[in-house]
């Protein structure tokens, strides 16, 4: 099971310092689509991914209960948290749901052997079946949407999730409410700047605190929500639904 560090004052504004650099550094970069994005970075994105969240992506399924027979996995890309939960749970029926094609043609090879249906398809737009799966997981995907996109897929999560199941989420938070404004500002501009409708995704990064991300899944209607493990900006949460 993974160690949790919580980052200390010290680090946290050492780390505020050098994103307001960076973020002052890109402020006029150009603005890229997600899936043109993730296409264009299609033979780096496992490495890349691994080499940032080696660790999470090994130990995912240590944060699931027993007796697991049917995920969604929202964001799924090229499956690489799939590796884990396949070895604990090699019976378990995946439904995995992305937009990018490149990746899911990846995830198709990899697990072509496995119980996967893989769904080509916007996340937020996709009509889930009502109290389908024992649980659902994201992993370093939502950081992309703001408020109320957020909002509306955790609704449609607790919707699709059967009673007693639950939610597992490992994505990147904001240390503070300076760092979530900071990021949301410099999105919002870059976004006008490039004259980008609002229903386009871009792949820009726009984490919520800890306090919001919780708010928002309880005000679909999780009953509870933990936070299982915490390295720095890396959170692994558990949400509820009794």
């Amino acid at each position: 099971m993974l160690k949790s560090k919580i980052q200390t004052q010290e680090e946290i504004e050492t780390y505020m310092k050098e994103l307001k650099e960076w973020l002052e550094s890109v402020k006029n970069a150009t603005t890229e689509e997600m899936t043109d994005f993730f296409t264009k970075r299609i033979n780096e994105y496992d490495n890349v991914h691994l080499t940032h969240w080696g660790k999470e992506y090994a130990h995912i399924a240590d944060f699931f209960d027993n007796g697991l027979n049917s995920l969604l996995d929202i964001g799924c890309g090229t499956g690489l948290e799939l590796e884990s939960m396949y070895k604990r749970f090699p019976k378990v029926k995946v439904t995995g749901i992305d937009l990018s094609e490149s990746m899911l043609n990846k995830l198709r090879e990899k697990y072509r052997y496995k119980d996967i249906s893989i769904i080509k398809a916007d996340y937020f737009e996709y009509p889930f079946e009502e109290n389908k799966f024992d649980a659902a997981m994201s992993f370093e995907t939502l950081h992309h949407f703001k408020y109320q996109k957020k909002q509306k897929i955790y609704n449609k999560l607790y919707q699709t999730i059967k009673n007693g199941g639950y939610y597992i989420e490992c994505d990147y938070i904001a240390c503070c409410n300076e760092e979530e404004t900071l990021c949301l500002e410099g999105y919002e501009y870059r976004r006008k700047k490039n004259n980008i409708p609002d229903d386009v995704f871009i792949h820009i990064d726009i984490p919520l605190t800890l306090e919001h991300q919780i708010e928002l899944m309880k005000n679909a209607g999780f009953q509870t929500v933990d936070v299982l493990y915490q390295n720095g900006g890396t959170v692994i949460f558990k949400a509820k639904k009794q």
